[in-house]
């Protein structure tokens, strides 16, 4: 199952993986050679990095100056002298800046008061792109640094490198547009047609899949048609997906899952506990600090054993015995730590279960990967509350941590899975003929309209081209037919359609004003069609008021891999034409 084959291109190319995650980040990375069997490497040696065997994360942080200039990156950004040297020279910190992303719908009041604000004058995608081009030069400089001729490799392969971004599962078409734009603007590719292909996206779910049937889950431990369960646990969002073994690969047989309740979310419901707790105290304006050391500290050392718990902030002089302070140290019961942890618990417990009783076959498998992975208590906690309805939670043995990178890479080489399942709702928005009897139409009589045809219509209609929860293999395509009108041909020179996704609860959607919030434009496709006012004899019509022209047109997606692409049909003396909005296509959000 996991036997790769040789590469088959004829000219050498190199590929990275970028895991860019909420604390942590990591590359792996692959060097693919004509005939021979590519070989999936991690970066294990970062600057200013702890030179741990095999450590293969660094922090995802950011320090810029007051002019905005990169002064410290990654494990760089966490050394003593950096953080003094921030705190002299008025620096700031950008982190956890991924979660800026986010769409809309993982978008509450509590999570956007949460998440550390941008640095002043910077945008997402300005500091997405430090931190893509930081990581492309710890990478070239550790390929020279061990690679035989390491120098040289890079120079010939510079223009053919080839990119794929993780991201959560949540995140969509509008977020892989900025993730590319940060690509462009650091400068690991152009953005021309040529360059933009070079990156490709791959979900942290389905790369933790690639991940596990490279680690010899899979092979051996599924039968055709059984299905599992990957959990992605990382620090800003939990990534839940479901697959099932076809052969030899694999098909999506539930919409993904993404949540904001990583183990940062545990930081922050220790924090909240602490300021409560220690209200009225002398140490209540050091709470920040507190929370810090408890997330540096105490939480990577909690496990099932029922036994107090201490979070070292001070020194010996630090004491207040009313308040459990003594010796600089705060002292906690197991249970409230505990607390601390139950939010994220019954998340993935709750996803879990849906997951499961969406697919309606045999899962009885749960993988467990990402940097939270590696907390003894989520995973004792998971087992004691799934193992009794028939899940067995599993934990890959090799770096859970860099489950993402590896698992990114081998998305692009071996491509185990053939189908997706639509997270959210696609379609665009349009009129639709008015109906006097319908209730739901003469609410929206301010919006109706009348077409070139005499007809009349009510707008803000969504226009279902592709539904939530279908599953959709990597070729079938998704078409919906439309109509246009003009009155002059100068009208008639292009033809713009902006598609949409619904992300809300309401089945099937059908009007953009209910649930507003919940759409968000994905990209608009424009098509120069001036040509076609040269030739009229198939596009004019004649209506109560006079000569119009007709365009009949359709929309087109196809979502079978990873990232949407959109089309728009028509013909021309009865032959097929496509316009395809390629990596480029623009983004009106």
């Amino acid at each position: 199952m996991s036997v790769r084959t040789p590469y088959r291109e004829t000219r050498r190319k190199l590929l990275m993986a970028f895991d860019v995650g909420t604390t942590f980040s990591g590359v792996s990375y692959s060097i693919l050679d004509p005939g021979q069997v590519p070989q999936i490497k991690g970066v294990t040696r970062f600057p200013a990095q702890k030179h741990v065997s095999g450590s293969s994360k660094i922090p995802t942080i950011i320090y810029y100056d007051k002019k905005g200039t990169v002064r410290a990156v990654g494990a760089e950004a966490v050394t003593d002298a950096s953080i003094e040297k921030a705190d002299d020279e008025g620096w700031t910190k950008a982190e956890w800046f991924k979660l800026h992303l986010r769409p809309k719908s993982l978008s509450t009041n509590t999570t956007m008061s949460s998440i550390p604000p941008l640095p002043n004058g910077k945008t997402v995608i300005q500091v997405f792109a430090d931190y893509l081009r930081y990581l492309f030069e710890c990478t070239c400089t550790y390929i020279k640094d061990t690679h035989l001729n390491g120098d040289t490799l890079l120079a010939t392969l510079g223009h053919r490198i080839d990119y794929v971004l993780s991201h959560p599962n949540g995140w969509e078409g509008s977020q892989q547009y900025q993730m590319r734009e940060a690509a462009v603007l650091a400068g690991l590719i152009p953005g021309t047609p040529e360059g933009l292909s070079r990156v490709s996206f791959v979900t942290e779910g389905e790369a933790s899949l690639h991940f596990a049937i490279n680690n010899g889950f899979a092979s051996t431990k599924l039968n055709h048609g059984e299905g599992v369960i990957i959990v992605d646990a990382g620090g800003g969002t939990i990534d839940i997906s479901a697959y099932a073994r076809q052969s030899n690969s694999y098909v999506e047989i539930s919409a993904a899952q993404c949540h904001l309740s990583g183990s940062v979310f545990v930081t922050m419901e220790a924090g909240k506990f602490l300021s409560n707790f220690l209200s009225g105290s002398k140490f209540s304006d050091d709470v920040k600090i507190i929370q810090k050391c408890f997330d540096e500290t105490t939480k990577l050392r909690f496990g099932e054993t029922e036994e107090m718990q201490y979070i070292a902030f001070g020194s010996y002089r630090d004491n207040e015995q009313e308040f459990n302070i003594r010796n600089g140290r705060l002292k906690l019961t197991w249970q409230q730590v505990a607390s601390f942890y139950e939010p994220s618990i019954t998340c993935i417990v709750k996803s879990v279960k849906e997951q499961r009783d969406f697919a309606r076959q045999t899962l009885s498998h749960v993988i467990l990967v990402g940097g939270f992975a590696s907390s003894d208590y989520l995973y004792n906690r998971l087992h004691a509350l799934l193992e009794p309805v028939g899940l067995r939670i599993i934990r890959p043995e090799n770096h859970m941590s860099k489950a993402v990178a590896d698992g990114a890479v081998s998305f692009y080489l071996d491509h185990f899975v053939q189908s997706r399942v639509a997270k959210v709702t696609y379609g665009t928005l349009g009129g639709v003929p008015y109906d006097p009897n319908d209730s739901e139409h003469v609410e929206r009589q301010d919006q109706t309209y009348f077409l070139c045809s005499g007809q009349k219509r009510v707008g803000s209609r969504f226009l279902v081209v592709l539904p939530k929860d279908r599953r959709v293999s990597e070729k079938e395509e998704f078409r919906k037919p439309l109509m246009r009108q003009f009155k002059s041909k100068p009208e008639f020179s292009s033809v713009s359609v902006t598609f949409w996704s619904y992300g809300g609860s309401i089945s099937p959607p059908k009007w953009r004003d209910v649930d507003a919030r919940m759409y968000s434009e994905v990209c608009t496709v424009e098509v120069d069609l001036s040509h076609l006012t040269r030739k009229t004899e198939d596009i004019k019509k004649r209506g109560p008021k006079g000569k119009y022209y007709q365009l009949d047109y359709e929309v087109a997606l196809l979502f079978g891999l990873t990232e949407l692409k959109a089309q728009l049909i028509w013909k021309e003396k009865g032959v097929e034409k496509r316009y395809q909005a390629d990596s480029s296509f623009s983004l009106t959000n």
